[in-house]
């Protein structure tokens, strides 16, 4: 399946198993994402997504956005979104 890169991952955080990411890219709820780097690899559908702790269902290039991880991420970690 062709992948799109759609930003990187800028922190990760425990105790709500989300990232942030910031986005070069559109990524919207329910959208197929890769994460991968040095010892990240997982694919996932985006269940929900947050911009300044409030629920939003698109984010754009330039967005800081926050994601619901299913385990833990690296800073630098690529974000594609797989088509």
């Amino acid at each position: 399946m062709p992948e799109v890169d759609i930003g990187s991952v800028s922190d990760f955080f425990s105790r709500a198993m989300a990232a942030g990411i910031e986005l070069t890219g559109n990524l919207h709820v329910g959208d197929k994402i890769h994460i991968k780097g040095h010892t990240t690899d997982m694919e996932f559908v985006v269940p929900s997504m947050q911009v300044d702790n409030k629920p939003v269902e698109d984010g754009k290039p330039g967005d800081a956005v926050g994601v619901r991880v299913p385990e833990r991420v690296r800073r630098g970690d690529k974000v594609y979104r797989v088509s």
